[in-house]
């Protein structure tokens, strides 16, 4: 993914909330999301040239996502692929925090990510190239290509729709998060990150959806949690220079972690 915004125990009804996209090569082969022949548990698409997936769950309410950190080089040779830690998490029993520890310690073997890990009763956020690894307390976050809520244009902007996807009717969310990520809007040249990529790419990179000739958004998925278990999981997927979307539903009946109390968003 490339964009990440989520919602963790900020609201009445919903344990979480994610709308993401995965920005990636147009000739990178794929598989759209569904549940993994050799892991029945896993649900999630699949990078047919590394085996990995950049976002997935599970049956038993497992929860995982990537995204790069962008940096020059963008990637050195003879690293491992940074969709095995989705789903070396999906497919483990490690605790969010344990798991986060072990790639902490382990950072060195991938070129630069942000992973999000979490089992429905904890969230935690590694990157080997922040701090360190840390659980997340209830909130509304977001991830781009750099560290957790750096104020990049796609994710000021992606925060501010979840927000107010969460508080509006509950039977829009879903509707009005995919309407987000579907943003093509680019930032104005004063608020664009500098990343060592060129001004141009800068300006294309930008945007919550990103459509350039070789790059671009590949699929956009939405994944709602309710604080019963109940589980919604849609995935819509592009075709670069056709403008039909195709689209894939799951409903999920995770296990349940009712909270004691909430934040509001």
């Amino acid at each position: 993914m490339c964009l990440i915004l989520f919602a963790h125990r900020a609201h009445p009804q919903h344990a979480l909330v994610v709308a993401a996209n995965r920005d990636e090569l147009y000739d990178r082969p794929t598989a759209a999301a569904g549940f993994w022949a050799d892991a029945p548990d896993v649900l999630a698409g699949r990078d047919l040239r590394e085996g990995g997936t950049w976002m997935g769950v599970t049956r038993a309410g497992r929860f995982a996502a990537v995204t790069n950190y962008r940096e020059m080089p963008l990637s050195r040779d003879g690293k491992r692929s940074r969709g095995h830690l989705v789903a070396g998490f999906l497919r483990s029993l490690a605790s969010p925090a344990a798991y986060a520890e072990e790639l902490a310690a382990d950072g060195d073997a991938y070129n630069g990510f942000n992973l999000l890990v979490g089992d429905g009763a904890s969230l935690a956020y590694v990157s080997n190239r922040g701090a360190g690894p840390r659980v997340l307390a209830p909130g509304v976050y977001g991830l781009s290509n750099a560290l957790l809520d750096d104020p990049w244009p796609k994710v000021v902007r992606g925060k501010a729709a979840l927000a107010d996807a969460l508080a509006g009717p509950d039977d829009e969310l879903e509707a009005r998060l995919f309407a987000a990520l579907a943003d093509r809007g680019v930032a104005p040249d004063a608020a664009l990150p500098q990343t060592g990529v060129g001004l141009e790419r800068e300006r294309a990179l930008s945007a919550p959806f990103i459509a350039t000739p070789q790059y671009g958004t590949r699929c956009s998925t939405v994944l709602i949690v309710r604080h019963e278990g109940r589980a919604t999981f849609a995935e819509r997927r592009v075709t670069p220079g056709v403008d039909a979307m195709e689209e894939s539903r799951f409903m999920l009946d995770l296990p349940s972690h009712v909270p004691s109390s909430v934040v509001i968003a």
